[in-house]
């Protein structure tokens, strides 16, 4: 749980951007990878407010060894389902 924390901070300290969740992570070869929700632009209502997915990834030390934005989309839309259903 530690990681997960410093992990938000960090991406916070350089984006800006405070994160709202951390929706994966997994430990890898070199570390940590994971998936964080962040809110980019407040909008009222809040389902219109756009959000942005990160991809961070960190050392085995915790520390924040790079990050990317993966998608970006509005608070009350859904991910398309496979197979469009």
């Amino acid at each position: 749980m530690e990681v997960l924390r410093r992990a938000r901070g960090q991406l916070a300290e350089l984006t800006g951007l405070e994160a709202e969740s951390v929706s994966s992570f997994e430990q890898t070869e070199d570390g940590w990878s994971l998936e964080v929700e962040v809110l980019e632009l407040s909008r009222v209502p809040d389902t219109m407010s756009l959000m942005g997915g990160y991809q961070v990834e960190l050392d085995r030390d915790g520390q924040l060894t790079g990050y990317r934005r993966v998608r970006r989309y509005e608070r009350g839309r859904a991910d398309p389902r496979p197979g469009g259903h």
